[in-house]
């Protein structure tokens, strides 16, 4: 049995950065002698055993074969005749099929530190295309901070374009799409996510809303909400977008409708719909937007006054004249600034 380092990992730590996780890949042994030192099985679809004191993934070494359509549709082959080679080949860039051993030898076969060195997102092997969901990682390799500026290899722009053209896009898993927009999202330079989806023409059928960027705010939900936005709130509809996100989506579209709004009555309805109390933290994290700094001023002024409304007196109201009576309230503290 030999263990190995592998993947992004060995990309960071080659970058000055430390890894937020280690993967690992061992060569030369068997589901069962893995399980014989301790390691828990966890993998559905081939071998993977968390290590007993760390919790770390350790694979053991495979190749893979198409059979299907999607990012799901490869049989996977292992045993002990499979090489730390063959296992880095199978991966979808240079820079992420590197290794390391016990003793910090680096394993370089596909050139990736070369690619490192030159800022270039290079395909391991043909095989790249075979896999559309690596177009979509590499959206959101985009977005991380040490590999933001890199760029794509030429040569790796013309299986972008086959994998495009062959439509298996849409055979990816909704659920999977949302997982790769999610880490963008979490990391520093997400607009670059979805530049890359407009510039590499991946918008069908995930992104078919997508049209401009703007990603302010320090949240994911923040920044989603903000790319709504930009796109008239019609960004991605058919993505299992949290609730997490939605409400932060939600109270940023109803905000935007009571900018526009000239009527006072309607402006009323809005902060009701609003409902300021519930989303008051909320609302206080929308100064980090520009596109609101103009009105920034009267908005906080507004949910202020609200926070100052006593609700409470509604306990003692007919519940026929609740909701006249919580109008008249609103009405009451906002008169004079709406």
């Amino acid at each position: 049995m030999k263990i190995f380092q592998v993947g992004g990992s060995v990309r960071d730590e080659l970058l000055g950065a430390e890894p937020k996780d280690r993967d690992w890949v061992v060569v030369n042994s068997s589901p069962e002698e893995m399980i014989e030192n301790g390691f828990k099985p966890i993998g559905k679809d081939f071998p993977v055993f968390l290590h007993p004191e760390t919790n770390e993934e350790y694979a053991l070494a495979r190749t893979e074969r198409k059979s299907g359509v999607g990012y799901k549709g490869f049989e996977f082959y292992f045993d002990s005749s499979v090489t730390l080679e063959d296992d880095l080949k199978r991966r979808d860039f240079t820079i992420n099929s590197i290794a390391k051993d016990e003793n910090g030898n680096i394993i370089d076969p596909f050139e990736g530190r070369l690619d490192l060195q030159n800022k270039k997102f290079k395909h391991t092997s043909p095989a790249f295309e075979e896999d559309p969901l690596r177009v979509l990682r590499f959206a959101r390799f985009k977005a991380y901070e040490r590999l933001h500026d890199f760029n794509l290899h030429e040569e790796t722009e013309v299986y972008f374009e086959k994998i495009v053209a062959s439509s298996e896009l849409k055979d990816l898993s909704r659920e999977r799409v949302w997982m790769e927009t999610k880490k963008a999202l979490e990391n520093k330079f997400s607009n670059e996510f979805f530049k890359a989806v407009l510039d590499y023409h991946l918008t069908d059928p995930w992104f078919v809303g997508l049209k401009s960027i703007s990603c302010d705010g320090n949240l994911p939900e923040l920044k989603w909400a903000d790319m709504q936005r930009i796109n008239n709130f019609q960004l991605c509809a058919s993505l299992p977008t949290p609730n997490s996100f939605l409400r932060i989506q939600e109270s940023l579209n109803l905000v935007m409708d009571l900018i526009a709004c000239e009527n006072k009555s309607e402006k009323l309805k809005l902060l009701e719909k609003l409902n300021v109390h519930r989303n008051y933290e909320i609302l206080m994290h929308f100064k980090q937007y520009d596109s609101l700094e103009e009105h920034w001023s009267y908005l906080e002024k507004i949910f202020k006054l609200v926070m100052t409304i006593d609700f409470s007196v509604l306990a003692s109201v007919d519940a026929s004249k609740v909701s006249h009576q919580k109008q008249l309230l609103y009405y009451e503290a906002l008169q004079e600034s709406i």
